[in-house]
């Protein structure tokens, strides 16, 4: 769930009770996982989403009936095809917390907790345009980037918290202490930077095990370049196979910071 809606829902619900609908477990073809959410307020104003469709609008009518003083079921089962005529066929249980303004503060804590943990860890080498057009396409998805430069003037202000920026000079000694299981997105400044970081991700990985992903920026001739300089310092061709270049799915056209950005955005998905 993105921050936007977290924060928008805290700041209303600090104003007026809401309904905190929350989908508690799943059986089968379903909309949304256990954990996604929905606020709901007494107009019938909605924040977030469980799923849309039938399902949703009729969680929406059981909330406003709470907020209206009724007693309902605090975990209520939702057999999708036969009782919404649902094609997912699947069964769904949702819980159902009214929140009053005094939760406000502690609500979106959890909420932001619970977003944090179901974060893809992102390290990205490089704040060139690329590298900045790849951040503002990952700010609004579940992921956590390590944003990394050995210049230190490249960042912008006013980054939301789960992107944290470090200057390190040499580059490449910030990878030793990437979070475990980090994707890593390679496009410095320089190809020597660049080498020398695939080089330290390459190291890491015959040590630890630990980077399922290692994305290198750049054509298939620089590539191949790269291969041939990596394979003179020890590396062997099963090893090189753990690098992808170019980055991002296939079948995207354009070289536009915007466009590599989306590419390589649907390309970290591909990762959860």
């Amino acid at each position: 769930m993105s921050q936007s809606l977290i924060d928008g829902f805290a700041e209303r619900l600090a104003r007026e009770p809401a309904v905190l609908v929350s989908v508690d477990s799943t059986q089968g073809s379903v909309p949304r996982e256990a954990g996604a959410w929905m606020g709901v307020f007494a107009d019938g104003a909605v924040v977030g989403t469980v799923g849309g469709g039938h399902l949703e609008f009729e969680a929406t009518l059981i909330a406003r009936r709470a907020l209206c003083g009724e007693t309902i079921e605090a975990r209520c089962r939702f057999a999708l095809g036969p009782l919404l005529g649902q094609c997912c066929g699947g069964v769904m249980h949702l819980r159902f917390d009214v929140l009053q303004p005094a939760d406000a503060a502690s609500l979106q804590q959890r909420l932001n907790a619970a977003a944090d943990a179901q974060r893809l860890p992102v390290a990205l080498f490089g704040g060139g345009h690329v590298g900045h057009a790849i951040v503002r396409a990952l700010s609004p998805l579940p992921v956590r980037v390590h944003w990394i430069d050995s210049r230190d003037e490249v960042f912008p202000p006013g980054l939301p918290r789960w992107i944290d920026t470090e200057h390190s000079a040499p580059v490449q000694a910030a990878v030793a202490d990437l979070a475990t299981q980090s994707r890593v997105l390679i496009m410095s400044f320089s190809h020597a930077e660049d080498l020398d970081i695939v080089a330290a991700c390459l190291q890491r990985q015959r040590e630890r095990a630990d980077l399922p992903f290692i994305g290198l920026i750049g054509s298939k001739s620089k590539w191949a370049s790269f291969r041939h300089r990596l394979e003179a310092r020890g590396f062997s061709q099963t090893e090189l196979a753990h690098v992808t270049s170019p980055i991002g799915v296939a079948g995207v056209v354009g070289k536009e910071p915007e466009v590599i950005a989306a590419a390589v955005a649907a390309q970290l998905m591909q990762q959860r």
